[in-house]
Order: structure tokens, then sequence, then C-alpha cells
């Protein structure tokens, strides 16, 4: 055997026996370790919110309809205005109106004077009764003296009973003229407050936050259907964002919750407020295939949370306008407790053991898909492995949950990748733990 054969033999024997070595120790063979990152189980402070979005409204918002029709012949107020209750906003023509009213006036009148006469018609009917009572008297006792004969009797008694009937009536007059005089100071009474509904003033504080209507135009009356809407004001010393809340989370708002606002017309501002009603009926939003459920709850904004933004000389309450956009995030729970990381829990279903008859193994492996209940786990590193815990959650905020059982302070739990958490993590894994920065970075690299 050549010297050139023997060294070749030689070399490869050697580069054998490191191949075993290698295999032996684990520097060859192995798949690389999954790499983690970790984070400890502490106490926290855990703020659960409900978000939803909406508009701002003021929460007393009066709209304004004329109650007669006409054209409007004066408009001393403009949109944005801030108005004081009792302020003139609106004027419409009176001249139909006031005809009626003067027609009224004209018959109230009439009738006083009807009333007068009457009572004069009374007195006179009284008068006569007298006399003829005088007579009726006077002759019958002489016609019961046989001084006065029948017929003559009969005349003085016929007298007595007429003047009787005639003061009745009299009295009656009266009464009927009385009665007019009520009916025409009625209409007097209603033509005077359709004269009145010509001028609109102002009901409540507050500021004209919409004006629909120009002077010169005309306008249709409440009397006659739904009238035209000429304005709205509203009182912007109490503003409410209304939002809609999926049924999902609508259980989990109570009245009095505390809110975070952002309006989108002050970004990088944040506001207070706080649940002041909660819908009882839903409002459905969309086709019957993919219908949504809401619920509109409102949120009264605080005005201390907005006060510096108020301008000295602003005659507005409120920087505020109706109709802008805001965002709320309502806290509908807090508590301080152990917690984890959001991504460190996951969900594995629940296996049964496995049947001996294959069919049976089928059967069972389908229904445990259908009727096995998903539990919560979350992998808990030592020693270069990690452990599926189970355990059960509370309420959670935006990045971390509330861990009611399963885990105790201290415990290092697998905060990172979430891919690796939910797919590829397994009880008694091998890992390699490693610094989150770096982890995402080689994440990036990948």
């Amino acid at each position: 055997m050549g010297k050139t054969t023997k060294y070749i033999l030689i070399t490869l024997g050697a580069i054998v026996v490191l191949f075993i070595i290698a295999k032996a120790t684990g520097l060859v063979g192995k798949p690389p370790k999954t790499q983690i990152a970790t984070e400890k189980v502490s106490t926290r402070t855990i703020n659960e919110t409900v978000s939803a979005s909406g508009k701002i409204k003021a929460h007393v918002e009066v709209k304004i309809s004329p109650e007669v029709s006409g054209e409007v012949v004066e408009l001393p107020i403009k949109e944005g205005d801030v108005v004081k209750k009792g302020q003139l906003l609106c004027r419409i023509r009176p001249d139909i109106l006031k005809s009626d009213f003067d027609r009224a006036v004209a018959s109230y009148n009439s009738q006083k004077a009807s009333v007068g006469n009457s009572g004069q018609m009374l007195k006179q009917a009284e008068a006569t009764f007298n006399n003829q009572e005088s007579i009726y008297k006077r002759d019958k006792i002489l016609f019961d003296n046989k001084v006065l004969t029948a017929a003559e009797f009969d005349a003085a008694k016929a007298g007595y009973e007429g003047a009787k009937a005639a003061l009745e009536a009299a009295k009656q007059n009266v009464i009927g003229s009385n009665y007019g005089l009520d009916q025409t100071a009625a209409s007097v009474k209603e033509a005077q407050g359709n004269l009145d509904k010509t001028t609109i003033y102002a009901p409540v504080d507050g500021v004209v936050s919409k004006l629909s209507v120009q002077k010169g135009e005309r306008v249709l009356g409440t009397q006659q259907f739904a009238g035209t809407e000429i304005m709205t004001i509203s009182d912007l010393n109490q503003l409410d964002v209304n939002v809609d809340v999926n049924e999902n989370d609508i259980n989990r708002i109570s009245l009095g919750d505390s809110s975070q606002i952002q309006v989108d017309a002050f970004l990088g501002k944040a506001f207070t407020g706080v649940v002041t009603e909660i819908g009882g009926a839903a409002n459905v939003v969309g086709t019957t295939a993919d219908q949504v459920t809401n619920f509109t709850v409102k949120v009264r904004i605080d005005p201390k949370s907005y006060i510096a933004l108020l301008k000295k000389t602003a005659t507005n309450p409120s920087p505020f306008r109706p109709g802008l956009t805001a965002t709320v995030d309502i806290q509908t729970n807090y508590t301080k407790a152990l917690s984890v990381p959001i991504q460190s829990v996951t969900t594995r279903d629940e296996q049964k053991a496995a049947s001996t008859d294959p069919q049976k193994q089928d059967d069972d492996s389908n229904k445990n898909k259908i009727t096995a209940p998903s539990k919560e786990y979350v992998f808990v590193y030592n020693g270069g492995k990690v452990k599926q815990v189970l355990v059960t959650t509370g309420i959670q905020d935006d990045s971390y949950i509330q861990v009611l059982s399963g885990l105790k302070t201290g415990d290092e739990v697998v905060s990172a990748p979430y891919t690796a958490i939910s797919k590829t993590l397994s009880d008694k894994m091998e890992v390699e733990k490693v610094d989150k920065s770096k982890l995402f970075t080689a994440d990036t690299k990948n």
C-alpha cells in the first residue's frame, strides 16, 4: 500500500471519528433552538376599557319651528351667535293675524255693548214687574171685597203674569249676553296668541348651532303638517359624545364609568368624561346578511378638562362644535393584580384520551373539535426549557391581562414572538432565551 493511500485512509478515519464525536455531543444533527423572549409575572395596574367613536352633541338641543306660516320679516341673529333665554330670534309677517285680532276685538266690544243693553232691559223689566205686582195685589184686595168685577181682576192678574215672564226673559238675556261676551273674549285671546306666535323668542340660553332660513323666506307653521325647522339652539355648557357600542361590549359598561376622550379636531389633547346614559334600544345597521347591532352611549365631557382651551374673549362657553368626531375609551373595570403580557396567553383545545378503535378515534376527534372547550395556557421558562401551564384570566387592557390562577409572582413567562407562543412551543420544549430587541431585529432581517 502506497504512502498516499495510507494518508488518505488515516484522514478519512479521523473525519469519521470527529463526526461521531460531534454527533454524540450534539454539535451536529440537531435543529436550532427556538429563540424566545421572556417577562416576569408581577403585580400591575390594569384598566379595562371599551373603545368607541361618535359625534359631539349638546346635551340640551332645541329645534325651533314656527307655529304660524308666513314670511320671515326680521331675523336679527346669525349662525354661531350666543343667545339668552327670551331674546328675539325671528319675526314673521303679522298682517293677516293682526286683522284677525282686530276683528275679534271688535266683536268683543260689540258683545260687551250687548251685555250693557241687556242689563238695562233687565232693569226696565224689573220696574214693570214691580208696578204690575203692586196693581195685582191692590186689585186682589178690591176683588175680594166685591169692589172689582172678575174681568177687571183677570186683567190685573194677566198684566202681573206677563210682567213676571218678561222679567225672567230679561234675566236669561243677560246670562246669554255674558256667555257671548266670554266667547268673544276667548276669540280675542286666541287671536292674540296667534299674533304673538309671529314673534319667536329663545326658549333657553345657548348657541345658534344651525340656521336654516334667511330673511324674506316663507315658512310653514306647525299647525300645518311638520312645519319648517328654522334653527337649532344648543346649550354648549353641557356636551355629550354619542358613541355606538357593539352588543358584545354593552354589558360591560355602567353609568358613571370614567372615560378618556380624544377629539379629531384637537390632536394630541385628551379630555375626560363620564357615562351618563346607556341606550335601551338597539341600533341595527346593515343588511340581514351582515347586520351590526350597536347601542348608543352618551359620555358627558367634563368642562374642567377643556377650560384651558377657552379664549378669554370668547363668548362661546366651549371650544367644541356640535358634530365633531371623537373617540372615547370607557374604563369599565380597574384592578391591581398579577398579570402577564396579553400575547403570552394562548389557547389550546382540550384533547381527550385516544380510543383504540380507529373508527371511534375518528368520531371522538370530530366530536372534540365541536364540543371540547378551549383552555388558556402560558409557557413558563426555566433552565432552557418551557413548561405549558394552564391559567385562568380576568380583565385586560391594551398590554396586560390579569392572571387569576396558575402563576405566582416572579415566574418567567414567554412573551415573544407570538407566532412561537401560539403555534410552535410545546411542553418541555428546549428554547433559547434572547433579548427581546435582538429577537425582533432578527425577525426583521429574516
